[in-house]
């Protein structure tokens, strides 16, 4: 292990920034990058390990920060892409970590992850399925009608597989909450407690 092996996985957690999510070819409008995705993911994933109580916090956020990363290295693929793509994931995880001094304890936590039998692994995989919602109801409010479609797709195919129970009321309640609530309903913007009010 070298300090010169962790700088280099310090810039590759930099331009992993760069990495598209690659549902923008059918959704023709920006969606979150892949920092951006996992950023997300810590928070949700954070918020429904509240929920469920009696789990490792700190474990959640290490594998929310694992749980896409090998993306860095083999990329990530859209629902018809992984029809015709094998990616090597495990590799991609081994080569990014490998003489750093996070090697061991995160890939333990990404072997974890991909095994789903952790109370914590099944919070993430949640989360990693709530971003998507998030998503999709944001992109709605732009006008966007393919989102109608995958709603349909997603309520037979991912709910089913959702882990938890709060998970699962996450889901349905994002089909009521309005993505600007939380700027419009707060007691110190503009019309409610600013100059606007007067």
């Amino acid at each position: 292990m070298s300090i010169a092996r962790d700088i280099e996985l310090l810039y590759e957690v930099s331009a992993f920034r760069n990495v598209e999510r690659v549902w923008k070819q059918f959704l023709i409008t920006d969606v979150a990058n892949n920092t951006e995705h996992t950023f997300r993911v810590i928070w949700i994933a954070l918020t429904l390990g509240k929920y469920e109580g009696k789990v490792n916090l700190e474990k959640i956020i290490k594998i929310a920060l694992i749980h896409d990363f090998a993306e860095s290295r083999c990329g990530d693929v859209h629902y018809l892409s992984r029809q015709y793509a094998k990616r090597n994931e495990k590799m991609a995880i081994e080569d990014i970590l490998e003489g750093t001094m996070l090697h061991d304890e995160f890939i333990k936590i990404f072997d974890e992850y991909e095994k789903r039998k952790t109370k914590e692994s099944k919070i993430v995989k949640d989360a990693d399925n709530l971003d998507v919602q998030i998503e999709l109801s944001e992109i709605a409010y732009k006008g966007n009608k393919l989102s109608a479609t995958w709603k349909a797709h997603r309520d037979r195919y991912v709910y089913p597989k959702l882990f938890t129970k709060s998970a699962k009321a996450f889901w349905k309640a994002f089909y009521k909450a309005n993505p600007h609530d939380w700027h419009l309903k707060s007691p110190r913007n503009r019309f409610r407690a600013g100059d606007w009010k007067k």
